[in-house]
């Protein structure tokens, strides 16, 4: 039995001396589970929350500063072919839990963890009229790629926005 137990660890042993990269192969490939993903996100906004709690994050398409509040991570957080993991959360904003962001976060492998790499607001608190408060979507995933909602319409509140006549959205 000792004799083997010798030669399994001589192998590993002289495996990372004659292929170096071998280890380094074997970590890459750590396989992340949906809890792995969750653990990563939670860890994530802990750290970008302040004292009081609130999550800070400039909206990328108005520029507004957003005061949020974390509320969940949907189900199910997501891999996608190129190794990057996908969670999708809600936030309230402060002061009006009824007004729902949908943030989405990239996250990618960083050694044996996950890191985030990217977030983006895909839902933005709208009222209507007869529905009361709900997320209007930004975009979509087609094959696991971002994809524009309603293009037009976002040019032209643009185009207001740049004529000094304020924004709709």
């Amino acid at each position: 039995m000792r004799g083997k137990a010798f030669r399994s660890l001589a192998c590993l042993l002289l495996s990372t001396i004659v292929f170096p990269g071998a280890q380094a192969a074997r970590d890459d490939d750590r396989i992340f589970y949906a809890e792995d993903i969750k653990a990563a996100m939670a860890e994530h906004i802990a750290a970008r929350v302040d004292e009081a709690g609130r999550f800070h994050l400039v909206d990328d398409e108005t520029g507004e500063r957003l005061t949020l509040r974390f509320v969940k991570i949907h189900d199910p957080v997501r891999e996608f072919e190129d190794r990057r993991y996908f969670a999708c959360t809600d936030f309230a904003v402060e002061g009006a839990p009824e007004q729902l962001y949908d943030l989405d976060f990239w996250l990618v492998p960083d050694g044996d963890r996950l890191k985030v790499v990217e977030e983006r607001v895909h839902k933005e608190p709208r009222k209507a009229p007869i529905f009361g408060w709900y997320k209007y979507p930004r975009y979509t995933f087609v094959d696991d790629e971002v994809r524009l909602l309603y293009p037009e319409e976002r040019e032209a509140a643009a185009a207001r926005e740049r004529a000094g006549e304020g924004s709709d959205l």
